[in-house]
């Protein structure tokens, strides 16, 4: 089947919701859509927050203690609101529209306990849409013994297969977490990096009230800290084979020893952190990759480009954006395409990317 597909995007920045389009038969991308944001306020993302702190306990994927209820509301509320101000502000049908994918958003991943959570209600999305719903991609391939995560490898393989530029390429998506799909013909290659956009954000809001080091502001300003950063990169996960993944909070201010810095010197720090475990990265893949090319927050922030650059040469480091791709919307676009391949019962989840015994289908469908 192909068809017009809608994907969402709720990140582990809580930054907002993104929305995007593409006309796809979950093999091929036949053309991109329009994209769409619906950010988040300074409450909304407090409560997304509360939610992750209350989510560190969970033992059943279908508790809800503490705020997590309200949450899940909150999530799918506005979720709703930002496909409906989609389509109204592109001009698009709902009966044109073949599938909403609905990641929901993470607030617990352990695969190791084979138990990923996250929060929203697709049915109530689908009622409240009157369009078929794609969701809870990751839960069928964490059962089966598998990672979970990334997602995207598939979109990825689908996006850099005919690009023109030296092979064997790797796409790198930085947002809270960091990960990365090595392309090189066949199936894809991908694991979790490490640390992505989420402890600089975090320390950002902790010494500042800041979201973000905005354009990589403070970080082009400060002294990294190499011990601090080799310390860190000490930790088993870095060593560990692909595929692997990381829950936010795995690498959090909480439990990296960080020590007391200027604001200056933190966000380089964080920055060069988040860098040097993508660079760590290279020896895990089957081969060097000869060009990267990066999406998500971290694409938008000249600062970690440059430290992503120097840690990967002789590679080409480019954003998404540079070779005609969507920084910002590159995941809200590999969910509209994984809810097209859902809804074709093709996989979406690898061996060598979740670590899955076999390919796997995912993903829920509900009709209204």
């Amino acid at each position: 089947m192909r068809g017009l597909a809608v994907g969402l995007m709720s990140g582990t920045s809580l930054d907002g919701v993104d929305v995007a389009a593409i006309d796809s038969d979950g093999e091929r991308i036949f053309r991109f859509g329009p994209t769409g944001y619906r950010p988040y306020s300074d409450d909304e993302r407090a409560l997304l927050r509360q939610a992750l702190a209350d989510a560190k306990n969970l033992t059943l994927r279908h508790e809800r203690p503490g705020v997590l209820a309200e949450a899940e509301a909150f999530i799918t509320r506005a979720h709703a609101e930002a496909v409906e101000a989609f389509l109204d502000a592109e001009g698009i049908a709902r009966g044109d529209v073949a599938v909403i994918g609905f990641h929901g958003q993470t607030v617990l991943h352990k695969p190791a306990e084979r138990l990923t959570v996250q929060i929203g209600d697709g049915m109530a999305l689908a009622q409240r849409l009157g369009l078929t719903v794609a969701y809870d991609f990751r839960a069928a391939d964490v059962a089966a013994g598998g990672q979970g995560a990334p997602l995207v490898p598939i979109f990825h393989q689908a996006l850099a297969r005919d690009l023109d530029r030296p092979h064997p390429i790797a796409v790198l998506n930085i947002g809270g977490v960091a990960n990365v799909t090595f392309v090189n013909g066949g199936d894809p290659v991908a694991c979790d990096t490490g640390p992505g956009n989420a402890l600089i954000d975090d320390f950002m809001r902790m010494k500042t009230g800041n979201p973000l080091d905005r354009d990589g502001d403070q970080a082009a300003r400060g002294k990294v800290d190499e011990p601090f950063i080799a310390h860190v990169l000490a930790h088993p996960f870095f060593d560990q084979p692909c595929p692997k993944s990381l829950d936010r909070n795995d690498f959090a201010l909480a439990n990296i020893g960080l020590p007391d810095m200027s604001v200056a010197d933190g966000a380089a720090t964080l920055s060069a952190l988040t860098a040097a475990s993508v660079a760590r990265v290279v020896s895990r893949l089957p081969v060097p990759p000869k060009a990267w090319i990066v999406a998500g927050g971290g694409a938008r922030n000249p600062t970690l480009m440059k430290m992503l650059a120097a840690r990967l040469a002789p590679a080409t480091v480019e954003t998404a954006d540079a070779v005609g791709w969507s920084s910002q919307s590159i995941e809200a676009q590999a969910f509209a395409y994984l809810a097209m391949r859902t809804l074709n019962a093709l996989p979406i989840t690898f061996p060598l990317t979740t670590g899955a015994s076999a390919a796997m289908a995912g993903g829920i469908v509900v009709r209204p």
